[in-house]
């Protein structure tokens, strides 16, 4: 898998995400559910309040009604369960938002912004 122009920061926390995501502001988070100190999906209602635009994507291997429900209510782009987890979709799912960063296609015209069938 290659991106061009692409930064991979990695971080241990919930606090050390959002920090990072002020200092950075990236275009597109990959986010699981259980994280130290903090749960993903309340991170990314944080996370959504002060950067709407920013894409967030969450991986997790708890594929229950219950989180897909919230992922979608806190804003959640994509939820993706990690026993189905395909490269080839995530390398077409990331290209599809750089053709979106770029001005290639509308945001809208990825399809859509939150997959309950993955």
């Amino acid at each position: 898998m290659s991106f061009p122009a692409v930064a991979i920061n990695e971080v241990a926390d919930g606090g050390e995400a959002l920090r990072e995501i002020d200092a950075f502001l990236p275009d597109l988070i990959f986010m699981d559910i259980k994280l130290s100190g903090e749960n993903g999906l309340e991170l990314t209602k944080k996370i959504k309040a002060a950067h709407p635009n920013i894409i967030v994507i969450i991986t997790t291997s708890y594929d229950l009604v219950e989180y897909r429900d919230a992922a979608s209510q806190f804003g959640v782009n994509r939820f993706l369960s990690k026993d189905s987890f395909n490269w080839r979709e995530v390398e077409e799912l990331v290209k599809s938002y750089q053709k979106v960063w770029t001005g290639k296609v509308e945001r809208n015209d990825i399809g859509k912004t939150f997959d309950s069938e993955t």
